[in-house]
Parts: C-alpha cells; structure tokens; sequence
C-alpha cells in the first residue's frame, strides 16, 4: 500500500502558504537536517530526504496543483486503506511493483522519492539529490549537483511628489541587503558546523547606499527596476533586481487623471460674462494665458493640449491639462459698482415679465 504523506505538514506551513513562505521554510529546515551538518546521522538523512520530496511538490506550480487537487481523495485513502472512488495513482506515473526508485547524483549524497511521489509524478530523473539541483548549503561534501540560482528580486516603496514623476528625479536610498557570509563563503557551514558568522544562514546583512533614477511619468504602481540590487544568488551566480513601487503623493492644486492633469482656476466675474483673459498655473512652475469668451458659464472645463504629464513609456509626449473655471464674485461693492448692480437687475426683471 503506497503511504500517503501530507507535504504540507512535512514543511511547517499552512495549506494556503504563499511560495516565500514554502521557500523560507524549506530553507530553514534543509539547512537543519543535511547531512554534511549531521554526518552518519540516519534519522536527519531520513527526514532531509522528506522535506526535498515535500519542497519538490510544493514549489512547483503544477506538482502542487494536481497535489491540492487530489488531497481530499488522499484522505480518504489513509482511512479506508486503499484509493477510494475513480483516483487512480497509476494515472500518474505509478511505479510498477509498488517499488522505490532512487536517484543518485554525481558525489556521495542521493535523493529518494516515495512511492506516493512515484505514483502521482513518476521518474523524476536524476536531480542532484535536491529539488531543482539547489541545495541551501552550498553543495558541499560532494551531496547533490547545485546548479544556477539567482537572487530573489526585491520590492521596496518609494514616494515621490507630482513635481517629481513630471520631471523624473534622482534618490539616494540607504537599505540593508543580504550578501553571501564572507566567513563560509555563502554554504552556511564551516568545518561541519553551522558558521558562527551568519548562524547558517550563509548570508549576512548590512546596509547599502544606493543612487537610483526614477523616470519621467511614473503613476502609482509604477515599478523602477534597478538591476542587481536584489537578494543575493547562490554562491557565484547573479542577485536579483531591487523593484520600486512608486506612490505618487497627492498634489495641493492639481489632480493627476491618467496622463492628464486637473486644475481648478477662480476668475472674476467681469472676464466671465464679458470675456477677457485670466492666467493658468502649470506643474512646471509656469502660468499660461487662457481666452475666456464672453457668457462663459461656471464651471467649464478648457483643454490645453500637451499641457500634462508626460508619457511613461514616451516621455516626449504629454497628457493635456484641463482647466475648471469657477467665477469669483467680488466681496465688497462700490457705491457705483452696486448702482450698476442694480440697474441690470432691473434689466433682468423686466425682461423676465415681459417673458
């Protein structure tokens, strides 16, 4: 009977682990149990063994796909002692005779898949003795083949003003980042023990000034890479890429739509009913003439072409700034002024009766 094995709990995580967590927890545990930290240690081979099988299904998308797919089914298996309903293991790759498969790599280690991983994947062929030929320690001791493994890419926040994502702008950026421990070179492990330097880790932090450019017409969700700034790779191989997340911070007077701006502007009455000319601010610090006609009404909207933020992936070309007008009604009248006032509003009357 093939012994059904919950990799989930082999692993530490819950079921809805996101695939950093499978990964950090992984680590942790592979770093614990290898055998080049517990030489001549069964019992820790054994259970190194199980956290590959475990990490082998659950980083692979699809591996854990069909595994979540079937758990239900699997449950039921351990409780009634044979494959319940129409699951048959044998769909999947079953080994013939129930019998175990090893795999060996080149060196002393090797790497064993349960007869529960045979019958849902089949031959896996010779992987190092770790998933994917990665081991979290290096390789050392001659167990397992590592192969390349870039760094993981970082996301880091970043606010910049509206003055700025039109502009483009420079930042001097003080963050810690990891890097391979300079006492074992990045393996975890010095002279069979875990290294004093990083606890086994095989990286050590420490802070980094940086100097990034952040491109004209970023928007909010805007992501800057800058290359090579991420989490460190395994020991000889590339780092990850440092990814901003831009957030735009709110201006006092402008409201960003797009690639358009919005701005409200008050005139006075006289240019609104009469027509006449008022001036407009824009992001760059500038103000242009706007024609207002004669009977322009509250609130219009006027449009100025190529007057708003630049293109992100086109910086030479702009978004359009749309100006609200919003008359402004004096505060204080004259004598005169409100004579004149209220000879139109006679005016007005009359030509309201007379309909």
């Amino acid at each position: 009977m093939v012994q059904v094995k919950d990799y989930y709990n082999t692993l530490g995580v819950k079921r809805e682990a996101t695939d950093k967590e499978i990964r950090s927890a992984y680590r942790k545990l592979a770093r614990k149990y290898h055998p080049d930290v517990n030489p001549n240690n069964k019992e820790a081979e054994a259970k190194f063994k199980e956290i590959n099988e475990a990490y082998e299904v659950l980083s692979d998308a699809e591996k854990r796909k069909k595994y979540d797919k079937f758990g239900a089914e699997w449950e039921q298996y351990e409780k009634m002692g044979g494959a319940p309903g129409d699951f048959d293991f044998s769909r999947y790759g079953g080994v013939p005779g129930g019998r175990q498969r090893v795999y060996t790599s080149p060196g002393a280690g090797s790497a064993e898949f349960s007869d529960f991983f045979e019958s849902l994947f089949g031959g896996m062929g010779a992987r190092g003795g770790m998933p994917g030929g990665a081991d979290p320690l290096g390789g050392i001791g001659g167990f397992g083949r590592q192969v390349s493994r870039r760094g993981e890419d970082v996301e880091h926040p970043l606010d910049v003003s509206l003055e700025e994502a039109y502009t483009g702008t420079a930042r001097r950026l003080q963050m810690q980042v990891e890097e391979p421990c300079p006492t074992c070179g990045g393996t975890g492990v010095q002279n069979n023990r875990a290294c004093p330097t990083c606890g086994g880790g095989g990286y050590v932090a420490r802070l980094k000034t940086l100097e990034v450019t952040i491109p004209p017409g970023v928007h909010t969700g805007s992501r800057v890479r800058v290359r090579g700034e991420g989490g460190a790779g395994a020991p000889g191989q590339a780092k990850g890429d440092l990814l901003l997340i831009v957030n735009v911070l709110p201006h006092p007077r402008f409201e960003r739509k797009g690639d358009d701006l919005a701005v409200t502007v008050p005139v006075a009455l006289y240019p609104m009913v009469l027509g006449g000319e008022t001036r407009v601010p824009t992001i760059k610090g500038t103000t242009l003439a706007l024609n207002i006609p004669a009977a322009t009404q509250n609130g219009r909207v006027f449009r100025l072409k190529g007057q708003g933020m630049p293109q992100l992936s086109n910086p030479q070309q702009h978004g359009d700034l749309l100006v609200k007008v919003e008359v402004q009604l004096p505060k204080q009248l004259s004598a005169a002024e409100r004579q004149l006032f209220e000879q139109l509003n006679r005016i007005y009357n009359e030509q309201e009766a007379a309909g």
